[in-house]
Parts: C-alpha cells; sequence; structure tokens
C-alpha cells in the first residue's frame, strides 16, 4: 500500500531539514580558504637594493626595506621569490651580493654577519663579529680578489674591521686601529694590487687614511691630518685618488689627496660654482671618474672633478630629482640615471660619466600622482639583441611604493606603503539605488545551469580535482562580495588606513584591492626637508536624515614635522572617493586627539585637540560647533598619560584660552587630579581604556543561583599597569625578587582608585584589552618561567538591591539612574590567572552589532598568527569542581592553562608578518564581526564566536533546495495521481 502523501510529505521535509542544519559547521575546510578571507604580503619602503641578472636563472632584485625586511623580487611581475622579515630589535644596517650566489648581510651595528641563499633565501651560515661601538656599520665585498679562493666580505665598525670568507663565514683576520675615537667612514678596494684604503675620521676634524695588505690585514702605510672647521662625517671617493668630503656646516667641500706620502687637501666654498646656492646640502652616493652629485633643498647639480683645484658644474636640474649610484657598463665606462619631475609625468635620464653632455635615454613616464616625488633610484643595464646597453630602474616614491621603469612604461608596481600602516577605520558603501544593478549576472542560461551542476556534484562529493578547482573559481568570481555597494549583513565595507608616509589607501573587504588612495599635499615633505608625522584617522561626518545625500568624510590628522611640538595639519577627505575636500595647518602643536560624541547639525562629529601646553582646540571651528560644545562642556573630562614623567593627570574645560582670549575655539583646562608613580619603584608600561563605540547588550549578569551581579559599565574607567624600573627590561634582565607588576583600574573623572593588584615575580612587555566590565592582561612570570594572562571583572554593588521582583515590575529600582564618578562607587571586584604558551604582540576584542554575541580575544602571538580564544576560558568565577548550577551557566571547570586550539588561529597556517595591531568590525549581522590584522602583510576575514546562529551559511546548497523542492512537489504530484488511481480502483470493486 503506497504512504499517504502527508507521510511522504513529512518524512522529505525531515530529510531537508537534516541536510540543511549539517551545513552549519564551525570548521574552515581547505576549499573555503579565500571566500571570506584575503591575505596579502608586502615588504615596505626599499632603502637598498641589488640586480641580480646573470643570462641562466630568473632575474630578479634583491632589496632592504625600512621595515627590516630583505626580500628577492622578480623583475618581470615584481612577485616575492623569497622573504625574510627580521625582527626590529636585529636591524639590518647593508646588504651586498658575493661570488653571484650569496646575498650577504650585515645587522645590530655590524655584529652579526649572515649569508643567505640567493636561488631560495635560505640562511647559509652566520658570523658573530666583536665590536665595542654601536656607531654605523658599513659592508664591502672584495670583488675580483685575488687573495683567497673566494670572495672576502670587509665588515668595518667603528675602530675595527674584519675580513670573513663568504663561503663559509670564517674571519681570516681582523684589525683593530688604535686611534682614540675613529669611526671608519669609507674602504677604497685598489685596482691593481690586494691592497685596501681605509678611511676614517677621529672627533670632528682628524681625517685618517690606512692602507692595508688584504691578504693579512697589516697596515703598510697610514697618513692623519687635522683639518679646519671640522667634517660633518659624509665622506665619498671622488676618483682614485681623491677623496670629496663635506664641512661640518654643510656649506663648503674638502678636495683630499690621500695617496701619496701625506694628506693634503684644498677647501672650497659651494656657493663658488653653485649659482643661487643657500641652505645647506648633502652628497649623493655617486662617484665615478670624478663626478659627484650634490643636492641642495631644491636642486641636484652634477660636479666634475678638477684634480686638487676645485669643482665644476656640468649639469644642474631644476625640479626635483633623484640620482642613482654609478653602474659600471664597460670596463672604462660608467652609467647613472637621474629621475625627475615634469609636470604630471615623471622624467628618466641615463647618462654616461665619460661624457655627460650626451644622454643614452630620456624618456618621459606616467605615473599615478598620488605616489609624491622620486625618493630613490636603483640602476640596471641588459643587453638588448642588437648588443647595445638597455637600461631598467627601480624607483622608490615618497608614498614607500615601488615602480620599475623600462622601455618609458611602468613594467609593474608595488604598494608597499600599506606594510606601514599607522591607524585604520571603516566606512560604509553606498546605498544600490532603484532601478540601477550592479550585480555581475550570468553571461546565458547554458553558464548558469553549468555552475549549479558542478556545485551540485561538490554538494555531492562527486567532483574531481579539476572541477573543485573550478567550482573554486566560479565561487570567487560570481561573489557579491566585491560589489562596491552595501550589502544587507554589513559585510561589504571600506577599511581606509593612514600609511606612516602620509597616504590614506582605502581597500574593499571583499577582496582588499585598493579603491582608491591619496597621498596627502599637507601630510608631505617641504621644500627644507623636514618629513611630516601622519598620527590618527577618524570619522568626521556620517550623514544622516537631513544630509543622506552627502559623501561621508574622514578626518586625518598629522604634524607638519617629527617633532612632537611641531604644528598640526588636519584634512578632511570624502570617503568614496578619496578626494581631498579641506585641508587647515594649525598654529599649535598635537598633544593628544579627542573625539567627542557629540555633533553639530550638519552631522559633523566634534573634536578636541589638545596642544602641548594643555590647551584644548575645538574643530571644527563653526558656531553650531561651537554652541553644541559649549551645552555640555561641563560633561567633558580627559585624561593625559605621560610615560616620561611617570605620571596620568585627569582635566576639566574651561571657557577660554589663558594667552589668547579673542579665540573662541581655544579652551584652557583645569588639572583635576594626579597620580605620579615614584620612579624608584613603578613605571608605566601600559595603559589601556574602553572603546567608546562599544555596545554593551546588558549591564547585568545572571549567576547560576539565579542571583543577579550588575556590570560596571563606567565610559571612564582606565586601566594602567606599571612594573618595578628593574623589570622594565627584556625577559630575564631582573631576577624574580626584584620584578613586580602592579595593575590598577582608576576611575578618569574622580582620578579615584578602584582596584589594585600586584603580581610578585612579573615582568613585562604588558599587553591589555579593556570591555564591558572587565580587563585582561599580558605578562611574564619569573617564577614559573611562562607567560600568564590576568582577567578582572568588576561589578557595581550599589544596585544589588535590585532583586526584588515587584520592584522592577513597580519601577522602585535604580537601573536607569544617572551614574556619576563623583560618588564612590561600592564595587566587588573577581580576579584570576592562567599560565599561558605564547608571547603576545597585539590584543582585541570582538566587537558585534548588538553585543549580544559572546566576547573572544584575538591574540596576535609572536608566530604572526592571530588567535581567537573564547572568553568564557577568562571567567574568574571558574573553579576545580563546578556545581550542576554552575555547568548549566556554562562555567568550564578550572585549569592552570589557557587551551590553544589549533582550529582556533583566526589566520589558518598563515602568518601576518611583523603584527601589529588587529581591529574588530561589527557587521550588520550580530553573529558576525570583521577582523583587520596589519603588520607588514595585512589579513582580512570574517569571525562567528557563537557561530552563525542567525543566518545561513555561505556553504549552503541553494541549488540542492531547489532541486530537492523541485523533486517534493513531482512526488506529490504523483503521489496524488496514485492515491487517485488506487481509490477509483477501490470503488469499482
Amino acid at each position: 500500500m503506497a504512504p499517504p502523501p502527508r507521510r511522504l510529505l513529512l518524512v522529505l521535509l525531515g530529510f531537508l531539514a537534516a541536510a540543511s542544519l549539517a551545513t552549519l559547521a564551525a570548521a574552515v575546510y581547505e576549499d573555503q580558504v579565500g571566500l571570506a578571507d584575503w591575505h596579502q604580503k608586502y615588504i615596505g619602503k626599499v632603502k637598498q637594493a641589488v640586480y641580480h641578472t646573470q643570462k641562466s636563472g630568473r632575474r630578479r632584485v634583491v632589496v632592504l626595506t625600512e621595515e627590516n625586511v630583505i626580500a628577492s623580487l622578480d623583475l618581470r611581475s615584481g612577485d616575492i621569490f623569497w622573504r625574510h622579515v627580521i625582527e626590529k630589535n636585529n636591524p639590518i644596517d647593508q646588504l651586498s651580493l658575493s661570488a653571484g650566489k650569496y646575498v650577504v648581510t650585515l645587522s645590530s651595528g655590524g655584529s652579526i654577519l649572515r649569508a643567505w641563499n640567493l636561488p631560495d633565501g635560505q640562511m647559509i651560515w652566520e658570523t658573530n663579529i666583536h665590536t665595542s661601538t654601536s656607531s654605523k656599520s658599513l659592508l664591502h665585498v672584495l670583488s675580483n680578489s685575488k687573495v683567497v679562493k673566494d670572495n672576502l666580505v670587509l665588515v668595518l665598525a667603528g675602530q675595527w674591521i674584519y675580513a670573513v670568507s663568504s663561503i663559509d663565514g670564517v674571519i681570516s683576520w681582523g684589525k683593530e686601529f688604535t686611534l682614540d675615537g675613529l669611526e671608519i667612514k669609507q674602504v677604497v678596494q685598489s685596482p691593481d694590487n690586494d691592497i685596501v684604503y681605509v678611511v676614517g675620521i677621529a672627533g670632528s676634524s682628524k681625517l685618517a687614511v690606512y692602507q692595508l695588505n688584504a691578504k693579512t690585514g697589516e697596515i703598510v702605510k697610514d697618513a692623519q691630518e687635522s683639518l679646519p672647521d671640522g667634517l660633518c662625517g659624509e665622506i665619498l671617493l671622488g676618483s682614485s685618488n681623491v677623496l670629496v668630503a663635506l664641512d661640518e656646516t654643510r656649506s663648503a667641500l674638502f678636495i683630499v689627496d690621500f695617496k701619496g706620502e701625506s694628506i693634503s687637501y684644498n677647501k672650497v666654498q659651494i656657493s663658488e660654482f653653485v649659482q643661487d646656492f643657500s641652505g645647506t646640502v648633502k652628497l649623493l652616493p655617486l662617484m665615478s671618474n670624478g663626478i659627484i652629485a650634490l643636492q641642495s633643498s631644491s636642486t641636484v647639480s652634477l660636479l666634475k672633478l678638477k684634480g686638487m683645484d676645485g669643482l665644476e658644474v656640468i649639469h644642474s636640474f631644476d625640479q626635483p630629482a633623484s640620482v642613482s649610484d654609478a653602474l659600471t657598463i664597460t670596463e672604462k665606462d660608467e652609467a647613472f640615471a637621474v629621475v625627475q619631475h615634469v609636470g604630471s609625468q615623471i622624467e628618466f635620464i641615463v647618462k654616461v660619466t665619460s661624457d655627460l653632455t650626451n644622454e643614452i635615454i630620456r624618456e618621459k613616464v606616467d605615473i599615478d600622482q598620488h605616489r609624491g616625488s622620486v625618493q630613490k633610484v636603483f640602476l640596471n643595464n641588459y643587453v638588448r639583441t642588437d648588443k647595445s646597453h638597455g637600461f631598467r630602474a627601480l624607483v622608490v616614491m615618497e608614498d614607500h611604493s615601488i615602480l620599475l621603469i623600462q622601455q618609458g612604461a611602468v613594467v609593474w608596481s608595488r604598494e608597499d606603503g600599506l606594510a606601514s600602516i599607522v591607524d585604520v577605520m571603516t566606512s560604509e558603501l553606498p546605498v544600490e539605488k532603484d532601478g540601477v544593478s550592479v550585480a555581475d549576472v550570468e553571461h546565458n542560461l547554458f553558464e548558469w545551469l553549468k555552475g549549479h551542476v558542478l556545485k551540485l556534484k561538490g554538494t555531492l562529493m562527486l567532483a574531481s580535482v579539476d572541477e573543485l578547482a573550478a567550482i573554486q573559481a566560479l565561487r570567487v568570481r560570481s561573489s557579491e562580495k566585491n560589489k562596491m555597494t552595501r550589502d544587507h549583513n554589513g559585510f561589504r565595507k571600506l577599511l581606509i588606513v593612514l600609511t606612516k608616509a602620509g597616504k590614506v589607501i582605502a581597500l574593499h573587504t571583499g577582496d582588499g584591492r585598493i579603491i582608491w588612495s591619496n597621498l596627502l599635499p599637507s601630510l608631505r615633505a617641504s621644500k627644507s626637508g623636514e618629513m611630516p608625522s601622519a598620527l590618527r584617522i577618524y570619522q568626521w561626518q556620517v550623514p544622516h536624515h537631513r544630509v543622506i545625500r552627502e559623501n561621508p568624510t574622514i578626518l586625518v590628522v598629522g604634524r607638519s614635522g617629527a617633532s612632537s611640538v611641531a604644528p598640526g595639519v588636519l584634512c578632511i577627505l570624502d570617503s568614496y572617493s578619496g578626494e581631498e575636500l579641506n585641508s587647515q595647518s594649525f598654529d599649535h602643536s598635537v598633544a593628544q586627539i579627542i573625539p567627542l560624541t557629540l555633533k553639530d547639525s550638519s552631522e559633523q562629529r566634534l573634536h578636541l585637540i589638545v596642544d602641548s601646553n594643555s590647551n584644548a582646540h575645538l574643530y571644527p571651528r563653526s558656531p553650531d560647533a561651537l554652541n553644541s560644545f559649549i551645552n555640555e562642556m561641563s560633561n567633558q573630562y580627559f585624561y593625559s598619560v605621560d610615560i616620561q614623567k611617570n605620571a596620568i593627570r585627569g582635566y576639566s574645560l574651561q571657557k577660554s584660552c589663558d594667552f589668547n582670549s579673542d579665540d573662541t575655539y581655544c579652551f584652557s583646562t583645569k588639572l583635576l587630579w594626579s597620580i605620579i608613580f615614584p620612579s624608584d619603584a613603578e613605571r608605566i608600561s601600559v595603559s589601556e581604556a574602553r572603546k567608546m563605540n562599544e555596545v554593551v547588550h546588558t549591564q547585568a549578569k545572571i549567576i547560576a543561583d539565579q542571583d543577579v551581579m550588575y556590570k560596571y559599565l563606567s565610559k571612564n574607567l582606565i586601566f594602567v599597569a606599571t612594573v618595578s624600573p628593574k623589570a622594565a627590561g627584556e625577559i630575564g634582565s631582573a631576577a624574580p625578587e626584584e620584578a613586580s607588576l602592579m595593575a590598577y583600574l582608576i576611575d578618569a573623572v574622580s582620578g579615584r582608585i578602584l582596584h589594585r593588584v600586584t603580581h610578585h615575580g612579573a615582568q613585562g612587555p604588558v599587553h591589555a584589552v579593556v570591555s564591558e566590565n572587565w580587563v585582561v592582561y599580558h605578562y611574564f612570570n619569573l617564577r614559573a618561567h611562562r607567560f600568564e594572562i590576568a582577567v578582572i571583572e568588576i561589578y557595581d554593588q550599589s544596585r544589588a538591591d535590585n532583586k526584588d521582583v515587584l520592584k522592577l515590575i513597580l519601577g522602585k529600582h535604580n537601573l536607569s539612574a544617572p551614574m556619576t564618578s563623583y560618588s564612590r562607587p561600592e564595587v566587588m571586584v573577581k580576579s584570576q590567572s592562567y599560565f599561558f604558551t605564547h608571547s603576545v604582540k597585539a590584543m582585541a576584542v570582538t566587537q558585534t552589532a548588538k553585543g549580544i554575541t559572546s566576547k573572544q580575544l584575538l591574540i596576535g602571538t609572536t608566530g604572526d598568527q592571530v588567535l581567537a580564544l573564547d572568553k568564557r576560558f577568562l571567567d574568574p568565577r571558574r573553579s576545580l569542581n563546578p556545581t550542576q548550577q554552575e555547568k548549566e551557566e556554562g562555567i568550564i571547570p578550572l585549569t592552570d592553562s589557557l587551551p590553544i586550539i589549533p582550529q582556533s588561529y583566526v589566520t589558518h597556517s598563515l602568518q601576518v608578518e611583523a603584527l601589529r595591531g588587529i581591529v574588530s568590525i561589527p557587521a550588520k549581522l550580530e553573529s558576525t564581526t570583521l577582523v583587520f590584522t596589519y603588520g607588514v602583510d595585512l589579513f582580512y576575514t570574517r569571525l562567528a564566536p557563537s557561530r552563525t546562529y542567525d543566518s545561513l551559511t555561505d556553504e549552503f546548497s541553494y541549488a540542492l533546495l531547489l532541486i530537492t523542492i523541485v523533486a517534493l512537489v513531482a512526488a506529490l504530484f504523483v503521489t496524488w495521481i496514485w492515491s487517485e488511481k488506487k481509490e477509483l480502483r477501490d470503488k469499482w470493486r
């Protein structure tokens, strides 16, 4: 007998529900990596580059960057062959190539010499070198050496010189010069014999030249001479026997002959041969056939050395220009490149030192105008098919990007300014307009069917390897994550980042592509060469209601110089286009930036900028903003942390500045309280506060016995950690008896210390994060020789009487009563410490739209990965034997160590090299948060701390659902026909 339609319907619906629930898995499979996350690798601003272009093998350039990265790049595409990110405490000073197969690097002030295999970047050997000074070190590889079978590497630091074998790193010889205060500035190899000339300065004016035997290191000859007026330290080789040195005032040059029996010199004033000379100059590293380059504040001059008589100007470049090092192209000839700006283009010029009147190449290249001026040029040559010389140049721009120029065009470019991000914020994308579809559509019905058949085969696990790859490519191509409009879940946003170079870049969260970029003119280097500094980036205007048609804008604040007392700069940019709408230079410094919760009538957010004199300046400077601020000024307080003076101070605002009463937008500050820690006992290590935009879902916490604990949710709560002076150094620098860590919870309005705890035998560095009513901080326990993470939770006892349900119903409670920091709060604190396996670089906490979803700590480990740790593991109420009620509440049994689950790594198996910061951004979907991690690399992903309880996963098969529904309808129709026929047959019997 056939089953009735209703029973069959229930069976099919049960199967469909089970199939849909099976897709709600928390694990990320290998083929899902890259769908909701992306990873980008960078190297940073290049400061040295060495080419390797042998006929056999791949053509590459090895670079050293300011982010302490050495990398090998493909000259054809700019892709990274290999890369090593070295720790900042081991800075690399210089690199070079040796024997055509080794990359030799000198680091840590000349104390560590390493050799890396050129093809794959594997380290071949490492040699520790004894140096007694921290002066600038030099690296020189002897070319065509006949001393030994392999090339010798000379290392010069302070008064020492070492010769090291490039094959195995064995020190062949070492020599210490006895002249007091000697600092080696230059080394010159003689082309005729195995003689090395070493040039150094003792004090400020004594020049010393030593002639050494490269085989044994013995001093063959030495000469010393005191020069008048002193030297600034810049010394370059002008010809085979002449040095050119810049004097202490940078307005004159010394021409020194050093290969005779004694040192002779001639001093010439730069103004004698350079017209319209003003200011100071510096020598550029271009020395060949008596040609030197001299750069002033606005010009670059090429000079010809006329023996000891003086210099002659051969060519001057009036536009901002950069000059490369000399490149040997024949036995007697060398070439160099000059790159200068001409209007909206850059001009690439190649000259030969033997004939400066002729130009081998003069090409104009179109580049993006938001890259700034040219900073450095590295020239390379190649042989064309007609046996002539061609040239390419690696150009480093002001925004830290690099370009490869060849044959009048940019072959490739890298946006390596993203390796030095200093601040991050997000902006919503535009709303999709009615009647305008920006979604990608399928080309035809055949492609649509083919795609869904592939997805069905993948769901049923019938797809081959090639089909799985096709499914992956189809998912990425047809994904809606790359649209330029908002989605209802809030996944698509703009990540707006500010780099160290003062460039603002907007990245799409879908795939990390650059939407727009802008190198702010007000944050570019001035003509005097003073480098500005970018500070922070904030939301300026998020239009609502009456101004909904306007685009949102962002605020960038910086300084016009590197000093903390340099005048400030303010820039306002359009979030959608990056266009600079307004800029303003301050007549005051920028010591602290305080974004307020207040807005004016045009939805512009108010900001206070505190200068070095503790005066607060209101922006925007408009009457509307001033009125809004004056009405709430009595409720505005702020604090400052002075690590140098080891103090924390709290301030309120007064109506006018003391020094300038005419400026109505300037407010003087009144010191309300201060906490000065004794320097002989404590030093401030870190201070943290809650994020002002953090959303808290509830102020009450229901515990196991149905009791209620009320969170202390004051936004004025700050966390401060101090360490004992001997524990302020590296781990192990102090004994456990000498080390201690003190953690404080302080009210920022009254300065009252709400809680204080001491960890004896603990040492920094300390990393902390504050959220809701709890603080989590990480430190090192010297007694246990392990890292620890401690948690402090603070509760408000003044609301503890609100446990009577009748009072809550009748409204006789104080839950909605305003909180004031001037009343002494009744607080209860719970704390606990746990061992933790890893050292930490950064910490953050997940943020969601409504604050309902469980919190997770995002911990950046020293392995440059991000670990997501459930906050439940850091519950101070954990005990060894929790009761049944506590188990039902979700309290985990107490263990001494926090678990490290491999599946909890947000970055999967990837590394974010030199990780510096983690940012959590709430999406509109409550279960999901967006996580952005930056360092030298960038990583972005979506995270669901409590799983996707409010949505279907991206892997849910809508095609299978459609097929199931169609099959269900067909089955119902067929079953109904069978039932009707059976009923008719039964009636005929």
